[in-house]
C-alpha cells in the first residue's frame, strides 16, 4: 500500500490524490458580481450543504496551487457578501466546464460560456437561467484555511431564496432525482452523472477558449446543437483556418458527399455526431466548409 505524508508530496500531486479519492463532489456553480456590479461565473466542486435551519451552503474557492493567487470568485464575496449558488445538471456540464477558463478579470463568463444572465430577487448577482436549482444567497463569513497554494477558503452561505425549475420536480412537488440529472466532479477529467455514470469532460484549455460568443450566429441559431454541444465548440483556442478547411475536405470523402449533397441539415448533423465523439476540430471543419 502506498503511504503518503502530505508534507513531503508536492502540492499539486496532493490535490491530484485527494480530488481522485474523495468524490464524487456536487459543483457550486457561483455567480457573483464585483463592487462595479461586473458578473463572475465559475464553478467550485468543494462545496456541500451544511444545515438546514438555517439553509446553510459552504464552497470553497482555493488558492491556486500553481501562483498561489486568489479567484475573482472569493473577491467578490469578501467585498459585496451576495452569491448565487446554482446547481450543475447534465445539460448544462459543458458550458459549466467552459466558464472554467481563467479569463481576465471584467470578462463576462455567462457569454463566454454562452449561459443566459437572470437577475435575482434579493441579491445582486445573476442566477443562471438555465440551472435547474438556483440558491440566492448573503454570505455569512469566509474562513480562510491557510495562506499557500492550495489552501481553501470556506464561504459559507446563508440561502435566502431558492428558485426551482418546475420541469424538475415529481408529482408531490418534490425535486425527482430522474428528472434533476445532477453530475458530480470526480478525479482528472471525469465527472459522473448520476443517471448514467461517469463520462469525461475535457479540461478547458489553459490559454483561452473562443466561447460560446464568438461561435456564428448560423451555428448557434439552427437548433441542432445544445447547451453541451456549443460549450464543446467554444473551447477551442482558435477556429480552423480556410486552408485547414481545404485540407481536411479534400482528405474525407464522407465530409466531400455531404457538400456535394447541398443539405445544410445533413452538414450540420455530421458536426453533431462529430461532437458526440469528441472530435470537435473536425466538427468546427465541417460547420465552416462550403459547398
Amino acid at each position: 500500500m502506498l503511504t503518503i505524508n502530505p508534507k513531503e508530496v508536492a502540492p499539486a500531486k496532493l490535490q491530484g490524490y485527494l480530488q481522485g479519492a474523495v468524490g464524487p463532489r456536487p459543483i457550486a456553480f457561483a455567480s457573483t458580481v464585483d463592487t462595479n456590479g461586473t458578473p463572475n461565473l465559475s464553478p467550485f466542486s468543494f462545496f456541500n450543504i451544511f444545515s438546514s435551519n438555517p439553509p446553510i451552503l459552504v464552497f470553497s474557492p482555493a488558492r491556486r496551487v500553481r501562483n498561489n493567487t486568489v479567484k475573482h470568485t472569493l473577491t467578490n464575496c469578501e467585498t459585496t457578501k451576495e452569491v448565487v449558488i446554482n446547481i450543475v445538471n447534465y445539460d448544462i456540464v459543458q458550458q459549466m466546464s467552459l466558464s472554467s477558463t481563467e479569463y481576465p478579470d471584467g470578462v463576462n463568463e455567462f457569454e463566454k460560456s454562452g449561459l443566459t444572465m437572470l437577475a435575482s430577487d434579493m441579491v445582486k448577482p445573476f442566477r443562471v437561467a438555465e440551472s435547474p436549482v438556483q440558491f440566492e444567497c448573503k454570505v455569512n463569513e469566509i474562513v480562510a484555511l491557510g495562506t499557500e497554494g492550495g489552501a481553501g477558503n470556506l464561504v459559507i452561505c446563508e440561502v435566502i431564496k431558492i428558485h426551482i425549475n418546475e420541469a424538475v420536480l415529481d408529482e408531490n412537488g418534490g425535486i425527482d432525482q430522474h428528472k434533476i440529472d445532477l453530475v458530480a466532479r470526480m478525479g482528472g477529467n471525469w465527472y459522473t452523472r448520476a443517471n448514467m455514470g461517469m463520462f469525461e469532460v475535457e479540461k478547458p484549455l489553459t490559454t483561452l477558449g473562443i466561447g460560446v460568443d464568438n461561435i456564428p450566429d448560423f451555428i448557434k441559431e439552427s437548433n441542432v446543437f445544445d447547451g453541451n454541444d456549443l460549450g464543446k465548440l467554444g473551447n477551442i483556442e482558435s477556429i480552423p483556418t480556410e486552408e485547414e478547411i481545404t485540407i481536411f475536405v479534400k482528405e474525407d470523402f464522407s465530409v466531400k458527399a455531404v457538400l456535394s449533397s447541398d443539405d445544410t441539415l445533413k452538414q450540420m448533423q455530421l458536426a453533431k455526431d462529430l461532437l458526440d465523439k469528441n472530435e470537435v476540430l473536425k466538427a468546427w471543419k465541417v460547420l465552416l466548409a462550403k459547398k
